[in-house]
């Protein structure tokens, strides 16, 4: 999907975010630094998935009420579906997350970075044992992080 233009790319407080979708559902949301241009929703699924993260920027408890074109294997779906239950304002680590699905952290983390619809399915809520973790498969100190960093902030989580 990384060629396939985006339907809509909207400021957000720590940079861009860009939204996929078709008629049906949102395909993909990806977080895009600050220099990448805007574009305007065209379709009315990407105006309402636009609508809902700027509710979320203002309301962090908001729940998203999006269809959704989940595309996983059934592991990172499973995760995807465990990561949904995490309410805002509330984090799980990695290992306790794996321990709800019955798996490892390892894997819980590998699926985590796959999340094709990060803020919907809000795996930023899913953070290492001994601080904030990695964030969509970059493990290190940069924009990701920082990303994660904000989304917990916004919810009222602190993490070193």
């Amino acid at each position: 999907m990384k060629n396939i233009p985006f339907d809509a790319v909207i400021d957000a407080p720590f940079g861009k975010v860009g939204i996929r979708a078709d008629a049906q559902s949102v395909r993909e949301i990806v977080y895009l630094p600050d220099d990448v241009e805007s574009i305007e929703p065209q379709t009315p699924l990407a105006r309402e998935a636009v609508a809902q993260i700027r509710r979320y920027f203002d309301t962090p408890s908001m729940r998203f009420n999006l269809p959704l074109a989940i595309r996983g294997t059934e592991f990172q779906q499973r995760v995807w579906r465990g990561i949904s239950g995490i309410a805002a304002g509330h984090v799980w680590t990695y290992g306790q997350l794996a321990r709800e699905i019955g798996s490892v952290p390892r894997a819980v983390g590998q699926a985590c970075g796959s999340n094709p619809l990060p803020i919907v399915i809000p795996c930023h809520r899913v953070v290492a044992s001994g601080g904030i973790g990695g964030f969509a498969h970059h493990p290190g100190e940069g924009f990701y992080r920082n990303v994660k960093r904000w989304l917990l902030t916004h919810e009222g989580v602190r993490i070193a």
